[in-house]
């Protein structure tokens, strides 16, 4: 019974090492993310700009991200992954979140009203 727990545990561990390294290659760096597209991106938040948008930084760059009417719920400094829609709307491009992935491992998913 032993030997089988170890068997199991150590095909979880492998599945969890998996996963986590297919998820890591779809990130994409914030300076190669392009309009109409979605995305996800990795970094640190770099500034609360509003209630309901940040900006997210990585070693490419920075890149606004909106995540409204929600407010925004992670702190500067904090490491986060964001999936969205990229959009340059008012002469800026900007990522819609649809959702956060925080430091802490939390998911939040963004409701948006004009969906």
């Amino acid at each position: 019974m032993k030997l089988s727990n170890l068997m199991m545990f150590a095909c979880l561990v492998s599945a969890t090492i998996s996963v986590k390294a297919v998820a890591e290659q779809n990130v994409t760096p914030i300076s190669d993310i392009q309009r109409g597209s979605m995305v996800v991106v990795s970094g640190t938040v770099e500034r609360i700009t509003d209630e309901d948008e940040f900006r997210l930084a990585d070693s490419t760059g920075s890149v606004r991200v909106y995540v409204g009417p929600n407010w925004v719920p992670a702190s500067v400094g904090e490491a986060v992954t964001v999936s969205g829609f990229v959009d340059n709307g008012f002469g800026f491009t900007e990522i819609y979140a649809r959702t956060m992935t925080r430091e802490d491992g939390t998911i939040v998913t963004f409701e948006h009203r004009y969906d």
